[in-house]
């Protein structure tokens, strides 16, 4: 069978409607999948890249919490494909087009765009989450999807049993038929023979499109359901239906020597600083610079990045850091940390293993060393952040491993006018 049929017959929806309230003040004024990643991309870019060299070009992206961030960028960044080949990407806020309530789940989101994606008559649809980092070539778990004769694929990798209450966790037979899915378990069940690891779900999912459809009305009827793929749908089907788990090691896109397909969920501001510092490593598990599955996103019109002075007393330098286009680093020290566009670091000010987001200044004679700092920040002349934690807790957000984040309201910097 031709994965190219398969593909063309696939409508992708991608869920992207949640705050992502472990990121704290982060998702203040932005979802989560509209939070920037890596220097130069929002989150969402790299579900919608694997959608697109995956082949799948007619995508819907469900939006719903403080969406204008996210759909302004979708709209700039994403409006490339052609509409004379049926490729796009539309955007579905919760309209209130079945009664007058907004997205009551993830289900729910997906029930009221049936109409939607039934004139697009496909023959499978994919089920997608908006606020993950990995690479996926999606057609390969169609063809498993296909092979295999399933209602319903789920995507799946295992993870240490003490990470597994953090996921839907599954129970697997030796046919890869799926026996039993528990949603977030407080004691998560070990796969067989892997007493340490936990097969878990992954929120990729690939439906019959006739199937899906009688799911949906039957979970909307239903007075007892939360209207949720994890919590209701999945678990209603994979006890009555064929449900197969498909290895996500067998379609990770760049799969390093390890063999550890890389997948992450940056949803607290720990798990966020963490994945764009390993960005910052000689030989990172991500691979920004892959030609052959480029992650697409908005590309600003911007000069290229700039450094200036090199007298012994102020040198403008960047060391085992990412920069992006319009910064400019004038005699201040940058070490093993990501800057985003539009980032100005004033003389003597140094940086360190820092994570600073688009259009931030950083003042003469500033010290910040394991921070987070917010777009539109402008961190005063001389301020130390992130080397005494108890007077950093008076003003910003201090996380569990000692990351602060900084944002222009901590500051009294109000770039966002209510009143």
């Amino acid at each position: 069978m031709k994965t190219s049929h398969l593909r063309h017959d696939t409508f992708g929806i991608v869920l992207a409607g949640g705050r992502g309230s472990r990121l704290m003040q982060l998702t203040d004024w932005r979802s989560k999948p509209a939070v920037p990643f890596g220097g130069k991309f929002r989150i969402i870019d790299f579900t919608l890249s694997n959608c697109v060299n995956s082949g799948i070009r007619k995508i819907g992206v469900a939006t719903q919490y403080k969406a204008q961030s996210l759909i302004q960028h979708i709209q700039r960044g994403w409006s490339f494909l052609d509409g004379r080949f049926h490729e796009f990407v539309d955007i579905l806020p919760a309209q209130q087009q079945v009664n007058e309530n907004w997205y009551m789940g993830t289900a729910d989101a997906v029930y009221q765009n049936l109409d939607l994606i039934r004139r697009n008559r496909p023959k499978y649809v994919l089920v997608l989450s908006g606020d993950h980092v990995y690479k996926m070539d999606y057609g390969r778990m169609l063809y498993d999807h296909v092979e295999t004769r399933a209602d319903l694929t789920v995507a799946c990798m295992d993870v240490p049993l003490e990470e597994g209450s953090a996921f839907g966790v599954m129970h697997v037979g030796d046919d890869r038929r799926i026996s039993a899915f528990i949603e977030k378990p407080a004691d998560p069940p070990p796969m067989p023979g892997r007493p340490d690891r936990a097969l878990v779900n992954m929120g990729v999912y690939v439906f019959n499109a006739d199937f899906l459809y009688e799911q949906l009305l039957r979970d909307h009827d239903d007075p007892h359901s939360s209207h949720d793929f994890g919590k209701d749908v999945i678990p209603h089907c994979v006890t009555r239906y064929r449900s197969i788990a498909h290895d996500f090691a067998q379609s990770c896109v760049g799969m390093d020597d390890s063999g550890i397909p890389y997948w992450r969920d940056v949803g607290t501001i720990d798990a966020y600083w963490e994945a764009n510092m390993e960005l910052t490593k000689v030989t990172p598990e991500l691979n920004l610079y892959d030609e052959d599955w480029p992650i697409w996103t908005h590309q600003e019109q911007l000069p290229p990045a700039k450094f200036v002075f090199n007298d012994p007393d102020r040198r403008g330098a960047a060391i085992d850091s990412l920069v992006s286009g319009g910064d400019i680093i004038s005699g201040a020290i940058v070490r093993d940390s990501l800057l985003f566009s539009r980032v100005h670091i004033h003389s003597h000010a140094s940086v360190e293993e820092s994570v600073i987001l688009p259009d931030v200044d950083i003042a003469r004679h500033a010290q910040l060393r394991r921070v987070v700092v917010d777009k539109h920040c402008r961190i005063p002349e001389g301020m130390r952040i992130g080397f005494d934690a108890e007077a950093d807790r008076q003003r910003f957000h201090v996380s569990e491993k000692g990351i602060t984040l900084v944002t222009p309201e901590m500051l009294g910097q109000q770039v966002h006018h209510i009143r």
